[in-house]
C-alpha cells in the first residue's frame, strides 16, 4: 500500500534500478529516497508516515492499515527539513597534489551546513564515492535520498584561489544558485561561509541567531595551518594506522602554526583515539593507554579553547564511555553535539554504539538509524551490528546479504554475517564467512579472534586452539589487544583465561572492552563472579 501511495504522489516507483537486483539491493540497504525530491509539495507528515510504512523492518511499520492512513492524515506541526548533499570539489588546478585542497573545501561545507537544524545534510564517506561523477544527477539524488546537490570547482594558483559553486534540483537539474568566487587564499573561510548561508536561503531553511554565528566563525587566522590541517585530514580518512601515524604529524604541526586552532586538536584526539582504539588494524604504534591520554590532553586544550564545539564534545562523547567509562558524562556530550551540530552522522553513530553497550537496544538502533541516514556507507554495517546485539536476527539478515553483495571485498561486511549465520544455525556457512574475514585482512587480529571463537562454538577445538596459540605468539613480538584473544578463550569455555584477558584489556582501555556487556560475544561469562566485578568496575553492573 505504501509503495502504491508513493507512486501516486512521486510519479515513479520509491525502488528503481537497472536490473531486479539493483532494485532489490537498494531496498534492502537504504530508505526510499524522500517523496518530496519529486514532489516538494507533499506535506512533511504525509512524508513521514511513507517513510515509516516503507521501513525494511516489518517491526517498524505501521500496525494496521488504519494507522496508517491515521498518519497519512495528521496535521504537520513540525519544522520542514530539506535535504542536500554536497559533491566531491573538482580540482582544476594544474598541480593534482591540491586535491587535498578541493575535497578540504567539500568537507567544510558540509561541517558548515550540518550546524542548521532545520537540514539533512549527507556526511563526507557518502558523497565521496561520486568524485568521478560517474551518474547522472537524478541518478545520484535517487541513491542519496536528497532533492539538491551541490557540485563545484576549485582552482588554486600560488595565493589566489577560484571557487565556482552551484546548487541544483536533483530532479530537474534546475540551477536554484550559482556563484563565482575569486579571491585571495587568506578569503577562504568567508568563501566557504557566503556558500553555506545562500544554500540555506536558497533551500528556505531556518537559521537561529546561534547557527548563524557558529557557520560564520573562522576556524583560524593561519592559512598555513588551515593547509596542514586539510593535509592531516586527508591522511586520516585514509583509515589507515600509518594514516593515522601522519595525520598526527600534519596536526601537530598546525597547531605549532597556530596555538589556538581547537579544531586542529580535535582532530589529532580523535586520530590518536583511532589509532589507540582500531580493531583488526596494524599494530606497533604505540599502547592504547599512551594515546588516550594523547587525546584527553588534546580535547581538555580544545575545550578550553572553544566550549562550544560540537566536533569537540562529539569526540569527547567517545572518550568518555570508551576509555573512561562515565556513561552519564558520555550522554551529555553527545547530546551537546547533537544540538551544536545536528547534522553530525559520528554523533548518532558513536551515542548508538554506547547505547548497545549498555543494552538500551532500542534506543540504540534509533540512534544507528539516523547515522545511516546522514552516511549511509559509513554506518551501513552498525545497524546490522546493532540489530544483532538486539537479538533481531531475522530483521538483520537481508540487510547482511544485502551488504556482503554490494561489498564483497570488506572483511567486516563477513564477518557480520558470518556471525549472523551462525547464530541462526547455519553453521558450515558462517564459518566460511568468518574465514572469508580474515582473509581479506589477513594482518589483523579482531577478525582473526573472532574465528577462533568461531570454530569453537560448531566443535571444531583444535582449530580454535591453533588461532589461540598463534596469537599468544604473536603477542610476543608485537603487541596484540587481549580483548581478541579472549574471544578465542571465550569460545572454548576457558573462561578465567578470558576474563584475564579482558582485565588486562580494561587496565589498558584496550580494543573494544567497552562493548562487552552488548556483546553476544561473551553471553557465556555473563554471571561469572569475575565477569560481573569487572562489570562493575567499568560501572555497568
Amino acid at each position: 500500500l505504501a509503495c502504491v501511495v508513493y507512486e501516486m504522489l512521486a510519479g515513479e516507483p520509491p525502488y528503481t534500478g537497472r536490473t531486479a537486483h539493483a532494485v532489490l539491493a537498494k531496498q534492502l540497504t537504504g530508505p526510499a529516497p524522500s517523496v518530496r525530491r519529486l514532489r516538494p509539495t507533499v506535506a512533511a507528515a504525509m512524508e513521514r508516515a511513507l517513510t515509516k510504512a516503507l521501513s525494511v523492518t516489518p517491526a517498524d511499520r505501521f500496525p494496521s492499515p488504519d494507522a496508517f492512513v491515521e498518519a497519512l492524515m495528521a496535521p504537520d506541526t513540525s519544522t520542514d527539513r530539506r535535504s542536500v548533499a554536497v559533491l566531491p570539489f573538482v580540482n582544476l588546478s594544474a598541480d593534482p597534489e591540491n586535491e587535498y585542497f578541493a575535497d578540504g573545501i567539500t568537507e567544510d561545507v558540509i561541517a558548515h551546513l550540518s550546524k542548521v537544524r532545520t537540514l539533512d545534510v549527507i556526511s563526507r564517506t557518502s558523497v565521496m564515492p561520486y568524485k568521478k561523477r560517474e551518474r547522472s544527477l537524478r541518478e545520484i539524488g535517487a541513491e542519496l535520498g536528497v532533492g539538491t546537490l551541490l557540485e563545484g570547482s576549485v582552482r588554486r594558483a600560488g595565493n589566489r584561489v577560484r571557487i565556482v559553486a552551484q546548487l541544483l534540483d536533483a530532479e530537474s537539474d534546475q540551477h536554484l544558485w550559482a556563484e563565482t568566487y575569486d579571491r585571495e587564499l587568506t578569503d577562504i573561510f568567508a568563501i566557504q561561509t557566503d556558500v553555506a548561508l545562500h544554500i540555506a536561503e536558497a533551500l528556505r531553511a531556518t537559521l537561529t541567531r546561534d547557527e548563524q554565528t557558529r557557520i560564520r566563525k573562522e576556524p583560524t587566522h593561519n592559512v598555513e595551518a588551515y593547509q596542514l590541517y586539510l593535509q592531516g585530514r586527508q591522511q586520516y580518512l585514509e583509515f589507515t594506522d600509518e594514516g593515522m601515524v601522519k595525520a598526527i604529524g600534519f596536526f601537530e604541526r598546525a597547531i605549532r602554526k597556530d596555538p589556538d586552532y581547537a579544531l586542529a586538536y580535535v582532530a589529532l584526539a580523535a586520530s590518536h583515539l583511532e589509532i589507540g582504539g582500531t580493531e583488526g588494524g596494524e599494530p606497533g604504534h604505540g599502547t592504547p593507554e599512551q594515546h588516550y591520554v594523547r587525546a584527553r590532553t588534546a580535547l581538555d586544550r580544545a575545550q578550553a579553547l572553544d566550549p562550544g564545539l560540537g566536533e569537540a564534545h562529539c569526540i569527547l562523547g567517545l572518550l568518555k564511555f570508551g576509555w573512561e567509562f562515565d556513561w552519564s558524562g558520555a550522554e551529555r556530550e553527545f547530546q551537546a553535539a547533537m544540538a551544536l551540530n545536528p547534522g553530525n552522522a559520528d554523533a548518532y553513530g558513536f551515542y548508538g554504539r554506547m547505547l548497545s553497550a549498555m543494552e538500551r537496544h532500542d534506543e540504540a538502533i534509533a540512534m544507528v538509524r539516523k547515522a545511516r541516514e546522514l552516511d549511509p556507507i559509513a554506518y551501513r554495517s552498525d545497524l546490522i551490528s546493532t540489530l544483532i546485539r538486539a537479538g533481531r536476527l531475522e530483521e538483520a539478515s537481508p540487510l547482511a546479504q544485502a551488504l556482503v553483495a554490494l561489498d564483497p571485498e570488506s572483511p567486516r561486511a563477513h564477518s557480520t554475517l558470518g556471525w549472523l549465520l551462525v547464530l541462526q544455525g547455519q553453521r558450515e556457512e558462517g564459518i566460511a564467512e568468518l574465514e572469508n574475514a580474515v582473509a581479506l585482512l589477513p594482518s589483523g587480529t579482531l577478525f582473526l579472534g573472532q574465528l577462533g571463537q568461531g570454530y569453537a562454538v560448531v566443535g571444531r577445538e583444535q582449530d580454535a586452539r591453533a588461532v589461540a596459540r598463534q596469537l599468544e605468539e604473536l603477542s610476543r613480538k608485537q603487541y596484540v589487544e587481549p580483548y581478541h584473544l579472549a574471544y578465542v578463550y571465550t569460545g572454548l569455555g576457558e573462561y578465567d583465561a578470558a576474563i584475564d584477558r579482558l582485565e588486562q584489556a580494561y587496565d589498558e582501555r584496550s580494543g573494544m572492552i567497552h562493548g562487552i556487556k552488548g556483546s553476544f560475544l561473551f553471553t557465556a561469562l555473563h554471571g561469572h563472579p569475575r565477569f560481573e566485578a569487572l562489570l562493575g568496575r567499568m560501572n555497568l553492573a
